[in-house]
């Protein structure tokens, strides 16, 4: 549905990170049920209006990385994963092991001893899974052999480009300075991979909140934790945490651009706003005609808006674009 100036993306990524899963009944911290927070994101990513081509997790999926935590993780987005029709991408994080990560996530034996790098195609949009993780530490880096293959797999262009998926984001973290300790190493040995290539996108997680920046030219986007976030820019606090503020991000792909929209968790009260079903009496509107109904101050629909959200919204709404319709048609004569 093309109301504007923009056509519909070609492709949406549902990006979420760190769910940070654990064994049986443990709570992070002693607090935080991890499981229930993220099969909570998943239920808000399939009541929302993201329908994704792929889903996209940035790392730490599992706390400690046990197999029982991979094993659940898979049991809770498989079938969400299924049911939306979208391609499952798995990103290796600070906290995960590889050997349970590959033996579970991709029945792969053995194969854990590996950098767990990948490539996902998804209609013509090239998805690169990169391993940032250093086994027995938090911060992130990425050996030669793993540049090469970057540079190997990003040496044919893909039809719409390439989204390179990593846990440590190449960015600073001004509001979370100790963060710096835990962050990627080398980031110029990455930003000389990927230049000149058709990479139009950075995909990371690690730091628990959503924040965007650029590397090597390339736009990165962070998305927020669906287990806790961080305490951004508190001075009394190093590095605490909040079981509030989850979210997880739609990425939206188009011909000349990447768009990036933090979804935040949670249902509260509207106080404004109508059913989603007005859209379609929206774009049943003659596009000469739309502009007058709803972007005018004076019109009938924007004194509607004002009004609220209440239980007659809808039928509000209705009467405004009705009554303003009329009006066109009166002035046309």
């Amino acid at each position: 549905m093309q109301l504007g100036q923009h056509p519909e993306a070609s492709h949406v990524v549902a990006h979420l990170s760190d769910p940070h899963l654990l064994a049986g009944d443990a709570r992070l911290y002693g607090e935080v049920d991890s499981t229930r927070r993220l099969a909570a994101t998943l239920e808000q990513l399939e009541r929302s209006a993201v329908r994704p081509d792929a889903i996209v997790f940035t790392g730490d999926l599992a706390d400690l990385g046990e197999e029982a935590a991979y094993i659940r993780l898979r049991e809770l987005v498989e079938p969400v994963a299924a049911r939306l029709d979208a391609r499952l991408v798995w990103v290796m994080g600070n906290h995960d092991e590889r050997e349970p990560y590959a033996r579970v996530l991709f029945d792969e034996p053995g194969g854990g001893v590996r950098a767990q790098d990948r490539v996902v195609e998804v209609r013509g949009l090239r998805i690169v899974s990169l391993d940032t993780s250093v086994p027995g530490y938090h911060h992130g880096a990425l050996d030669p052999e793993q540049l090469a293959w970057l540079r190997e797999a990003l040496a044919t262009r893909a039809e719409h480009g390439t989204l390179v998926a990593l846990h440590h984001p190449p960015i600073p973290a001004p509001l979370t300075p100790a963060m710096a300790i835990l962050e990627l190493e080398d980031q110029d040995a990455l930003a000389a991979a990927i230049e000149g290539s058709d990479v139009r996108g950075i995909l990371g997680g690690h730091l628990h909140y959503s924040t965007h920046s650029t590397f090597a030219g390339v736009p990165v986007s962070v998305a927020s934790a669906s287990c806790y976030t961080l305490a951004v820019g508190r001075a009394d606090t190093l590095l605490g945490g909040y079981d509030a503020f989850q979210a997880f991000d739609a990425v939206h792909v188009y011909p000349d651009r990447v768009v990036h929209t933090t979804v935040p968790l949670g249902e509260p009260q509207l106080v404004t706003g109508y059913p989603g079903a007005a859209l379609e009496r929206i774009a049943a509107i003659p596009a000469d005609q739309r502009r007058a109904v709803f972007s005018r101050k004076s019109s009938g629909f924007s004194i509607a808006e004002m009004l609220g959200a209440g239980p007659d919204a809808a039928a509000r709404a209705q009467a405004a674009v009705e009554a303003e319709l009329a009006a066109l048609a009166q002035r046309e004569e």
